[in-house]
């Protein structure tokens, strides 16, 4: 008999390279909970940029489970080994999983990404379009193809340009 689960913790495993997916759909099937933060990124390949989803941890997946069940997770095809720290299954707390889960929240309404053309909304550059460069927290950094330059802008103060084709 497994105990509730607000009583068991969250644990660390470590997969196979790219692995991680797969591995999380085995576990599952076993009936175990698991946590595989996963964000989107765009992949260049040489003919398109795609959106993927990959995990934020490479490598990495969480499980919460009693530690007798956490041992025979050792037997799925694609675990590695468990994550240990101090001789003991690291432990991973609930408000640290709910943290990684908001963050990916917020980079989830960010829809803005480097490479993307956007348009700048208000002060001196307004209606000036430039590409995205870097993201920061509330600021970009874009380049201004026509000014050869590189500016900071508030992340409120621009809009996608929506290209017509």
């Amino acid at each position: 008999m497994t105990p509730p689960l607000n009583t068991t913790n969250w644990n660390v495993l470590y997969t196979a390279p790219r692995a991680e997916k797969q591995v999380k759909e085995r576990i599952e099937a076993l009936g175990v909970e698991c946590f595989l933060p996963l964000h989107r990124t765009p992949r260049v390949w040489s003919d398109r940029v795609k959106i993927v989803e990959v995990p934020l941890f490479t490598s990495y997946i969480f499980v919460r489970c009693p530690d007798d069940v956490l041992r025979d997770l050792l037997r799925v095809y694609g675990v590695i080994r468990i994550v240990f720290y101090n001789k003991k299954p690291a432990i991973v707390r609930q408000k640290e999983i709910d943290a990684i889960q908001e963050f990916l929240d917020q980079a989830a309404e960010h829809a803005l990404c480097p490479g993307e053309e956007v348009e700048i909304l208000a002060g001196a550059m307004k209606h000036v379009s430039g590409k995205v460069k870097k993201i920061k927290k509330n600021h970009l950094l874009l380049y201004l193809e026509q000014l050869g330059a590189t500016v900071c802008v508030k992340m409120d103060d621009v809009a996608r340009v929506n290209r017509i084709k």
